[in-house]
């Protein structure tokens, strides 16, 4: 009876935990919305007959752009469409718009507030950005990949819920998304995403 009980302790040592129920299909697909602006990204605002307007500015750490004759705008969290709606009604005052005429237009140039850090068992840890978004397996794989002390059952995602501010854990098989088990798992990560690999 020992020895079963031994055994069973074995077994049960040597079993991978298992990855904690997660609905993945909630998380969001950031591909599908419009790109919200964040601190370093360039944008390029035109304003339609009015070049004395025109600027290509670089969001600041506090977050704002500076415009002739404006002064400073909130840029970073906005989208280029509230960006635009925004300067808009500061030049009210200074231009008026034809009907039917696109009085203002913006074009990111730079997109560089895209960033997540990945730590722990992998080649290059550290902070990573992209000219598009990522997924957790093209993640890892710019790191280097995981190491092979790597859990890869226990991986884990920290996420900042926009809403309560608070952080959330994802749960995330690498195994299983390497094998094609669970795809599902092999969600977008979004700007301030924190791998974990332990």
């Amino acid at each position: 009876m020992r020895a079963l009980l031994v055994l069973w302790f074995v077994v049960l040592a040597g079993c991978p935990k298992p990855v904690p129920f997660h609905d993945y299909a909630k998380e969001p697909d950031p591909r599908t919305k419009e790109l919200v602006l964040g601190v370093g990204d360039v944008v390029a605002v035109n304003v339609w007959e009015n070049k004395e307007f025109n600027t290509e500015a670089t969001i600041r750490p506090d977050g704002t752009i500076t415009m002739p004759l404006i002064g400073d705008l909130k840029a970073a969290g906005e989208t280029p469409t509230s960006l635009k709606r925004q300067i808009k009604t500061q030049l009210a005052d200074y231009v008026k718009s034809t009907p039917g005429t696109e009085l203002v237009t913006i074009a990111v140039k730079a997109w560089r507030s895209y960033k997540f850090t990945i730590e722990g068992e992998v080649g290059r840890p550290g902070v990573y950005t992209s000219d598009g978004f990522v997924t957790v397996a093209d993640a890892l794989a710019m790191a280097g990949g995981v190491s092979r002390f790597a859990k890869q059952s226990e991986i884990k995602i920290f996420r900042v819920d926009p809403e309560s501010k608070k952080i959330r854990t994802i749960p995330v098989d690498y195994g299983k998304i390497t094998s094609g088990k669970r795809l599902d798992m092999n969600i977008w990560l979004l700007a301030g995403d924190t791998i974990s690999v332990p």
